[in-house]
């Protein structure tokens, strides 16, 4: 690897650490046959201002805060087959912190909020109900991904992680006839920094969508609503 790797890598590391306005403080090195590279945070913060990632109430509306399909363009790029202008896009989703998102909410109702990662923007919904007195409903046209990864899924480049995902929530989705495969595909795809999935007060979701449009997160979109039934499941129609 070349050292041009590793300086680029740091120098991006730390412009991140810069906008978040943070401080590192220490680090340490590992010797591996894959380059990696990544950052841990230690921070206090405010009982209450905790926002828990339960807590939805009925009523609520539901906002995604990033597109989805990074990792099905992550797999599109292993495999040569995604275009520079995909990988820019996700360059950038990945690259862009939730700090403004997280800020505007905190003039709203928000009830429960979670990161969309790892177990994609299903698998993190299905942890907001689990268990309570609610559901979701979710409207597949209205959930924001990057444009090449609906082609890309088409296509059969999916990452290992999507099925693992879906085996382990299917059995509390209930995927409406009318929902093309592709876009459950898309929803349960994992992702590598995501938005944030917050719900909140429905009378004050529309202002709240505004404001993050206003501040430039112009992908952020209200996707559904949390539900009285099906209790703890959620209906993609």
């Amino acid at each position: 690897m070349d050292v041009s790797v590793l300086r680029e890598t740091l120098r991006g590391g730390l412009d991140k650490m810069h906008e978040a306005e943070v401080v590192l403080v220490g680090g340490h090195s590992v010797e591996d046959k894959e380059f990696k590279y990544g950052l841990s945070v230690t921070g206090v913060i405010h009982p209450s201002r905790v926002i828990p990632n339960t807590g939805c109430r009925e009523g609520d509306k539901l906002i995604l805060t990033k597109p989805l399909g990074v990792g099905i363009i992550n797999t599109g790029i292993k495999g040569g087959l995604a275009t520079p202008e995909s990988v820019e896009q996700a360059v950038q989703c990945m690259s862009a912190l939730n700090r403004k998102a997280s800020e505007l909410m905190q003039a709203t109702t928000v009830h429960a909020c979670t990161d969309i990662t790892g177990f994609g923007l299903l698998g993190h919904a299905c942890e907001m109900i689990e268990g309570t007195e609610v559901g979701m409903v979710i409207h597949a046209a209205a959930v924001p991904y990057l444009a090449e990864a609906k082609g890309l899924a088409e296509m059969g480049i999916i990452p290992g992680g999507m099925y693992r995902n879906r085996d382990f929530r299917l059995h509390m989705v209930d995927l409406e006839p009318g929902v093309p495969e592709v876009l459950s595909v898309i929803m349960f795809d994992p992702q590598t920094s995501g938005g944030l999935l917050m719900s909140l007060a429905a009378d004050e979701a529309d202002v709240l969508l505004a404001a993050m449009h206003a501040e430039g997160l112009t992908d952020a979109a209200i996707i559904g609503e949390v539900v009285g039934e099906p209790k703890g499941r959620i209906v993609v129609r």
